[in-house]
């Protein structure tokens, strides 16, 4: 018997990762798929009259055990991967875009979406049901339901084709930070590298069958290099292959993958109505329209560069020291490093001892149990994909609120970076609360034989942002899943994430956690107090590299017709963000998986407007007690309506008013 396609006779209806094999997951897509239509046919072909409930409602809960296997597969695709999962992902991808397209075209069914609708004076709904019945009949239309039956194929066929090529595009990626690495045999090309890192390279080299020391570009092992190696050709030499994944001319190559994702898209919003593909997307967003989303980058951009510009000549003038006449981009990251230790004081190799993740994991669930009354206790009796995982059952006043699996480690399978995200939704259904079950994912450096894993105090904030997501999950507390947790507008959604962010750099908070791992001494107060002063060090270049993601981004939705060659258009659209002269081997596009594979289309820039709204809703906690329980209620509302409001409404509620962009250039430039 496939185990997916059966009820999970698991705790909390867990995935059971032990008994799922590859071979279960596309008989099991194709035969949920059948369900889940069935489910869509009895909505369209009953005879009562079209209501709410036998509609809206109906539509919301139906395809629930295919979300749940969809869940699973493609969280397998990103943090569990291989050749065979990867090859099903190209399979199965376009068959759930055509089998959306059909529910989303279906003409009976939004002529009874569109009934209810008209009519919804007479349904006397809720301000949740009322959001539920607005947000699907506009799914509808931006999925073609108003469009004549070529016009339907037509977008049917580009969803699909995008599905596919997406895909591709962070396979590519993943392929070309697999295939290499650097094998160094003389300790010598490694001076000013921490013994530590060096331990890591070891390691790195001798499961690889090798003598002496291996670098890869997985994060935990790239950026120590970049940041303490005095070699500076061997710096030069990383940062060049890095900057050049999937634009080699080989067949991981992702330029002309771009030119197709970008035209796609285009054809898609036109065949809609929309001028451009941000146009369609920014419709749904905070900011509405393209031109606010360029006013609010190139005005960050205005006050940003004076500050960046200045950082960077203090930089230039230390790199002058070792006879650097010329910096460059490379040199950055060790510039920096030494400018920070020189102003602060600060050095993150001997700030690492303090940061031990299984502390640093006890302090963000001790802050949300201060917050919001949670309690984390973890458990093995819940099935995992990879043994390297941790579970967690999660309570609040003794009642079980959610599962959380915490995966903190680099493998060949699992894609770069940090993200959140859930196996199965939160929702309430037949008077029972179906809980979520959450996954925060990093790459973080792993355990040696003599040391735990420690981290850098980026990698620490890196933890308070992927858990800030986890909480949004975690406290969801809405009756439909299409409006639970971080179903919310994609300006909105990292609000949560950033937020918690700013506990790293609070001192009474950080004295609770930042205990050295082998004597269990408390961080001394100076460095706490250097880790707080240093919170906006290098802050204007930060800023300007946000601000240049963000203006590609958009330029990519809304200029698709000036693109010709991929790196020309990069450089054009980031000029005025550039900070050190553009390398011709080098483009950040064909690596950017954030727009072409993940969710981040026309909506980079939500970072920095997320800046702004967590800027504004901490320093409410700061005028008020950082553990402030009233306004941390408010905050918890906040949190659990998910996508039942208007964001700015929501904001609204827990601030008195709406977030101001000065709160931003406060907090950053003083």
């Amino acid at each position: 018997m496939n185990p997916l396609l059966k009820a999970f006779d698991t705790q909390y209806n867990s995935a059971p990762f032990t008994e799922i094999k590859e071979e279960h997951f596309l008989p099991a897509f194709q035969e949920l798929i059948k369900t889940s239509e069935k489910e869509i046919n009895e909505i369209v072909e009953n005879k009562d009259e079209p209501t709410f409930e036998n509609v809206i409602e109906a539509l919301a809960f139906s395809g629930e055990q295919l979300e749940v296997v969809s869940s699973i597969f493609f969280n397998l695709n990103s943090a569990e991967t291989n050749d065979e999962i990867q090859k099903i992902a190209q399979e199965v991808s376009p068959i759930l875009t055509a089998y959306s397209a059909r529910i989303s075209q279906n003409e009976k069914l939004f002529d009874k979406i569109n009934k209810v609708y008209t009519e919804k004076e007479k349904y006397n709904l809720n301000e949740e049901q009322q959001m539920l019945l607005t947000e699907t009949y506009k799914g509808f239309v931006r999925s073609g339901a108003l469009l004549n039956e070529t016009e339907k194929e037509k977008f049917k066929n580009i969803s699909i084709e995008l599905s596919k090529k997406s895909l591709q595009f962070g396979q590519n990626v993943l392929a070309e930070t697999n295939n290499y690495f650097k094998h160094i045999t003389d300790e010598k090309d490694l001076a000013g590298i921490p013994e530590a890192i060096l331990q890591q390279y070891r390691e790195e080299a001798k499961e690889r069958n090798l003598e002496g020391f291996v670098v890869t570009l997985q994060y935990p092992s790239f950026l120590p290099l970049m940041t303490y190696a005095e070699n500076r050709e061997l710096r030069k030499e990383l940062a060049l292959v890095n900057g050049k994944k999937s634009f080699n001319n080989n067949e991981f190559d992702n330029q002309n993958l771009i030119k197709e994702i970008i035209q796609l898209k285009q054809e898609k919003a036109k065949l809609l109505g929309y001028t451009s593909y941000a146009n369609y997307v920014l419709e749904e967003r905070m900011a509405k329209e393209p031109g606010k989303v360029k006013t609010f980058l190139n005005e960050l951009l205005e006050k940003a560069k004076p500050y960046a510009e200045k950082e960077i000549e203090e930089l230039k003038k230390l790199a002058k020291v070792d006879g650097i006449e010329e910096m460059e981009s490379y040199d950055h990251t060790f510039y920096a490093e030494k400018l920070r230790k020189q102003k602060f004081d600060i050095d993150d190799e001997e700030l690492k001892p303090y940061f031990q993740l299984e502390k640093v994991q006890a302090a963000v669930f001790g802050l949300a149990e201060k917050l919001f009354g949670l309690t984390f206790i973890e458990t093995t009796a819940i099935q995992k994909y990879n043994d390297e995982v941790k579970t967690f059952e999660i309570f609040e006043n003794g009642e079980f609120k959610a599962l959380l699996y915490a995966d903190y480690f680099p493998r060949k399978g699992k894609r770069a970076g940090a993200w959140m995200t859930s196996f199965k939704n939160q929702f309430q259904k037949n008077g029972e609360n179906h809980r979520p079950h959450i996954s925060v994912v990093c790459n973080f450096s792993k355990p040696t034989s003599d040391t735990p894993s420690l981290l850098t105090f980026q990698e620490v904030t890196t933890l308070f942002h992927e858990f800030g997501h986890a909480l949004h999950g975690v406290l969801a507390n809405t009756t439909y899943p299409n409006l639970s947790g971080t179903s919310v507008k994609w300006d909105f959604v990292e609000l949560p994430s950033q937020f918690l962010e700013n506990y790293c750099y609070e001192p009474e908070f950080l004295k609770t956690f930042a205990k050295h791992y082998q004597t269990g001494e408390i961080l001394p107060n100076e460095k706490i107090q250097k880790i707080s002063d240093s919170k906006n060090f290098m802050e204007g270049y930060q800023t300007m590299r946000q601000i240049g993601f963000g203006l590609l981004d958009i330029a990519y939705h809304t200029d698709s017709d000036k693109i010709g060659d991929v790196k020309t258009f990069e450089v054009e659209e980031t000029k005025a963000t550039n900070l050190y002269p553009s390398n011709p081997e080098t483009i950040m596009s064909t690596s950017f998986s954030h727009i072409f594979q993940g969710g981040y289309s026309a909506g980079y820039y939500s970072y920095k407007w997320a800046e702004v709204l967590d800027a504004d809703a901490f320093q409410y906690f700061k005028e008020n007690g950082i553990f402030n329980p009233e306004i941390a209620a408010k905050y918890k509302v906040l949190l659990s309506s998910g996508g039942t409001k208007d964001p700015m409404e929501l904001y609204k509620n827990f601030r008195g008013s709406e977030p101001k962009v000065e709160s931003l250039l406060k907090r950053a430039f003083g």
